[in-house]
């Protein structure tokens, strides 16, 4: 069976609860590779607490996570040791948040930011990792002449692309992505969505975007799942959730997007 004939990605009957609340509650869903999945609800709907449970940055209270790795066929992610989760989540897998300050090292310049992810895979050739760091910096449409400097003094934006930059250099399969145009300047958040979109087609990355605007969803998203309460309330193309909302909820969220 070829690798596309099935899921990167199956999640069955997660649940997470923060005391009596169940924060998310029975979810379940596939994603296909360089499928973009955007899951979609108000605050507390329960979409990031998801995005934390399926990218084993929480472990869930029930259910399973199934990754389709490249050797291995699927394993499941909980069942992996600490180690190989962690080299999955830096080699195979892309965590973009929402503030790009969580994930970048803010200490050390961005071409090292970019290239600690390359050693992660055993790449110790310093002419080789500066020079792929540069190319990527290039890629994300950041001036390589910025290379040795600190994230520090750079705009949100541009921590933003960087942030891009060091996920995507390992060429990951699956990019996790929670808000990550959210507290951007409406220009800067345009050219970026933009750069996200062409990327992801080009590298046909499966991606998982958590995100409150629906207008990121519909540019960036090939389907997309609606949350409330922790529950999925609504799955299906984008277009077609849309355009044709069937749940009193999402018909709810479109109409007060479309509302002056």
């Amino acid at each position: 069976m070829h690798e596309n004939d099935r899921p990167i990605l199956r999640v069955r009957g997660v649940v997470k609860r923060y005391g009596a609340r169940a924060a998310v509650d029975g979810v379940s869903f596939e994603l296909w590779p360089g499928e973009v999945l955007a899951v979609v609800g108000e605050s507390g709907s329960g979409k990031s607490t998801l995005l934390n449970a399926v990218s084993a940055r929480a472990r869930p209270d029930a259910g399973e996570v199934e990754f389709l790795t490249r050797h291995d066929g699927p394993v499941d992610v909980y069942a992996l040791s600490e180690a190989a989760r962690r080299l999955l989540a830096r080699t195979d897998w892309g965590f973009v948040h929402q503030n790009a300050a969580e994930g970048l090292r803010m200490n050390v310049s961005a071409g090292a930011n970019v290239g600690e992810r390359l050693m992660a895979l055993g790449e110790r050739h310093y002419g080789r990792i500066r020079a792929e760091a540069g190319d990527w910096l290039r890629r994300v449409e950041m001036d390589v002449a910025r290379i040795d400097d600190s994230p520090q003094t750079f705009s949100g934006g541009m921590r933003q692309r960087l942030q891009i930059a060091r996920n995507l250099v390992t060429r990951p399969r699956l990019v996790f992505m929670d808000e990550p145009t959210s507290g951007l300047d409406v220009s800067v958040q345009a050219r970026l969505l933009d750069l996200l979109r062409s990327l992801t087609r080009q590298l046909s990355l499966a991606a998982i975007i958590v995100t409150h605007d629906l207008a990121v969803a519909r540019l960036l998203a090939h389907r997309m799942m609606v949350m409330k309460g922790g529950r999925v309330v609504e799955t299906g193309l984008t277009d077609q959730v849309l355009d044709d909302p069937q749940h009193p909820y999402t018909q709810l969220l479109v109409s007060s997007v479309l509302q002056p």
